[in-house]
């Protein structure tokens, strides 16, 4: 798909990884994208002295995609565990996917189908989405802007006080978020985020935490609340998107995968 790659084998893992953990047990592949010089690359980090394989199931050079299956085998080389990764490009930018592990894929096509939330797939049917314009990243169901889907809502009760502007969504993981012009929640779990703590602690363990250490850069949140966004949403990026009148967020199906539990949906 044109993009350049490195394998060599494991190393510490740095915040912010792919992850695929076999059990619960050692980790045995990370999937980051790297930098250099040249400019960025896939970087692979192997385990070693354990018994694995990568393959690329499907590639599809034209739109820069791949599914990549990394399969784990234990010491008699029987199958222990596998994860299947949609790799390519959006808006220019290089990415890396997990697929849940629920989902049958074995082409590039059927992975990002995989991704969209089952919201997403009921309302493109309902609303006589074709295949083609489902991969779009504006048609008639939804506006997608990176893994965030935005699906119209139409006319909500809001509370005026309660309006959020220039609100951030994020997955929780301590990556860059997306930006809303103006946010509505309802519901979910009030949570204290840091960048130490990027998926958010409950009041309980935040008020376990010694007092000097509760001062350093918390915020309150919504975990799993029902989030409702309109005007500019940003990100460094992608492309600055309008919804005119209000829209439901959804995050892609990622964080259904074992290599991406640690994820919470937070904005």
């Amino acid at each position: 798909m044109g993009a350049r790659v490195k394998v060599t084998e494991f190393a510490p893992v740095r915040s912010g990884w792919r992850r695929v953990n076999s059990r619960g047990e050692d980790l045995r592949v990370v999937l980051n994208i790297s930098g250099d010089k040249l400019g960025k690359f896939f970087e692979i980090r192997t385990l070693a002295g354990t018994n694995q394989e990568l393959l690329v199931l499907n590639a599809d050079p034209r739109k820069k995609h791949l599914l990549l299956l990394s399969r784990q085998f234990d010491e008699q080389g029987k199958l222990h565990a596998k994860q299947k990764f949609l790799c390519g490009q959006d808006e220019g930018r290089w990415f890396v996917a997990a697929i849940p592990e629920d989902e049958a894929v074995s082409t590039v096509a059927s992975a990002q189908i995989a991704l969209k939330p089952g919201e997403v797939r009921m309302r493109e049917e309902a609303m006589g989405v074709t295949r083609k314009e489902g991969f779009r990243r504006k048609n008639a169901a939804f506006i997608r802007q990176g893994e965030w889907f935005f699906l119209p809502a139409g006319q909500i009760e809001t509370d005026p006080l309660r309006l959020l502007r220039n609100e951030p969504i994020s997955r929780g993981n301590g990556g860059s978020p997306h930006w809303a012009e103006e946010c509505y929640r309802m519901g979910g779990e009030t949570v204290y985020v840091s960048g130490k703590y990027p998926a958010g602690l409950t009041a309980t363990e935040y008020f376990r935490l010694p007092e000097k250490e509760r001062t350093r850069g918390f915020r309150m949140m919504k975990r799993d609340a029902t989030v409702y966004v309109r005007g500019e949403i940003t990100h460094r990026d992608h492309k600055t998107v309008y919804l005119r009148g209000w829209h439901r967020v959804l995050m892609n199906t990622e964080s259904r995968s074992k290599a991406m539990r640690f994820l919470a949906f937070l904005d």
